[in-house]
């Protein structure tokens, strides 16, 4: 029977999700097919005039123990598992009174949204673990070269069209069902696993099944191809985000947004954050998401073009006139008026986002290796345990202003070095091997305008030339962290300079 079409005599229905499953059957009935079901599924067809015979009518044995076995046996496996071809087996069942299976349509216990419920214990979620579901899914997926495997309701139309067109299932079909079969056992057991080892801080086994959302135009270059995998189990601003207008999103639109995304999510005040290539270049507080807006894109407007504006607040039709008149890659915003939205989509290719806030990432940050990951948890920014190390104080508005700047440094490149004043950004140094050169870099996209501001360093000053730097700025405050074998000399060395300097026991590298 193998590389053919699988005529389908008799069916096996056992579902948690009754999504058009009595129609299904219908259409299965209608085409001469025989099925067999067990608990809640043949009572659903029962009530629905549907002929069906109950699993135990075929093992002879009742349901036990509360339902957690009804069709581990075998004359259920035996008849799915069987190779038709294969003379022994075909004797075994022969021999046992055991009738083929042809088609197991299935669905699993939703485990995922028992863990996600809040209401729900540790019992309630170990009993949405699935043993028979799963156990059918991988037996008539492993024998996929002669039996049909469903397991969603959205394959029934599929289903139901090839019977027609063709008398039964093509061997092609057949194999892709059983691939999307694996990947479904495959995503549920690393969702059990997750859970199971959600109080370890790094468990011993990664597992995860990330599903694919959409197949982009291609990756990071033109050469490369590129798609969009997201965690099934997790909501994120990916999956939850509307898109309004403009083009499909590229691979280097989410990595973006996803930047900008996060960054703006960390202010309560209105806020703007403009990102390009992973990392802002703009950022800013305000009285309003208007006034933030500009703000941020005054702090490097040749960096702005082409790049992706999110924003903390709705967006009304003069702060979308104001980013219409460059080009930009990406708007994302928590609203839009209609107004807004109709400037917006005088620019065909512009894509608009809306997604709610808060928005806080979880699970485990990683990134790619050849082989592997290295894995690391989240890296939140703390203004907690910051002292004063010398002898100047900073102002109120420089502690607002610290405070802002070392924000933002957390989001940027290292060697990093930040400049800001009245909650602006206006100097951006990222990247550098050197946090001379990042402080070089930052000022000179300053322009003067850092007189009287302060700075953040994501790391320490390994010497007292990286706070000069910053210095030669005009900049009277300076955050950074604590830990070099020179920290004395400069703290020395902004008492000198006549700036306040305030370790923090954090850094935040971005590599």
């Amino acid at each position: 029977m193998k590389g053919q079409v699988q005529p389908i005599r008799r069916a096996l229905l056992s579902v948690w999700d009754k999504s058009g499953l009595v129609e299904f059957a219908r259409g299965l009935a209608a085409c001469g097919i025989s099925m067999i079901s067990s608990g809640g599924t043949a009572r659903v067809l029962r009530d629905a005039d549907v002929p069906v015979t109950e699993v135990e009518t075929v093992t002879g044995a009742p349901e036990i123990l509360g339902g957690r076995v009804k069709t581990l046996h075998p004359h259920i496996h035996g008849g799915i598992l069987a190779v038709r071809d294969d003379p022994e087996h075909m004797a075994d069942l022969e021999r046992l009174g055991i009738e083929p299976i042809d088609l197991v349509v299935t669905n699993l216990y939703p485990f995922s949204q028992a863990v996600a419920d809040p209401l729900a214990g540790e019992d309630d979620i170990v009993e949405m673990i699935d043993i028979g579901g799963v156990t059918l899914v991988r037996a008539a997926a492993k024998n996929w070269s002669d039996v049909g495997i469903v397991t969603s309701p959205h394959e029934y139309g599929e289903v139901l069209q090839e019977i027609e067109e063709h008398g039964g299932l093509r061997s092609e079909v057949r194999k892709v069902f059983a691939g999307r079969a694996f990947a479904l056992t495959a995503a549920y057991d690393a969702a059990i696993n997750a859970w199971m080892s959600r109080d370890a801080e790094l468990p011993e086994t990664l597992a995860f099944a990330e599903q694919r959302r959409a197949v982009l135009r291609y990756g990071e270059n033109p050469h490369q191809f590129g798609g969009l995998y997201l965690d099934p189990g997790e909501d994120t601003w990916a999956s939850e985000a509307n898109q309004h207008g403009g083009k499909e999103m590229s691979f280097n639109n989410i990595w973006d947004t996803e930047a900008a995304w996060r960054l703006v999510s960390e202010f309560e005040d209105a806020a703007c954050v403009i990102v390009k290539h992973a990392m802002p270049c703009g950022v800013a507080e305000a009285a309003s998401v208007e006034a933030a807006y500009r703000r941020a894109f005054d702090c490097d407007p040749t960096s702005a073009f082409g790049g992706v504006v999110a924003l903390n607040g709705p967006v009304d039709e003069q702060t979308a006139t104001d980013m219409a008149d460059i080009f930009l890659e990406v708007v994302i915003s928590t609203a839009f008026t209609p107004p807004a939205l109709e400037v917006l989509a005088t620019r065909k290719n512009l894509r608009v986002l809306e997604c709610a806030l808060p928005w806080i990432p979880t699970g485990y940050d990683m990134k790619r290796l050849a082989g592997g990951f290295v894995v690391q948890d989240w890296d939140f920014v703390s203004v907690d345990g910051w002292r004063v190390a010398g002898s100047v104080e900073p102002t109120i508005e420089q502690w607002t202003d610290l405070k802002f700047a070392w924000r933002v440094c957390a989001h940027v490149r290292s060697n990093t070095i930040v400049l800001a004043r009245d909650r602006q950004a206006v100097g951006i140094g990222s990247g550098q091997q050197s946090r001379v050169d990042a402080a070089g870099i930052a000022a000179r996209k300053a322009a003067g305008r850092a007189e009287g501001g302060v700075a953040a360093s994501d790391a320490f000053f390994p010497f007292r030339d990286g706070l000069d730097a910053c210095a030669e700025s005009g900049v009277r405050a300076v955050v950074a962290p604590s830990g070099s074998v020179r920290d004395d000399e400069v703290a020395a060395a902004a008492d000198d300079l006549g700036i306040a300097l305030v370790w923090t026991p954090q850094r935040h590298f971005r590599h």
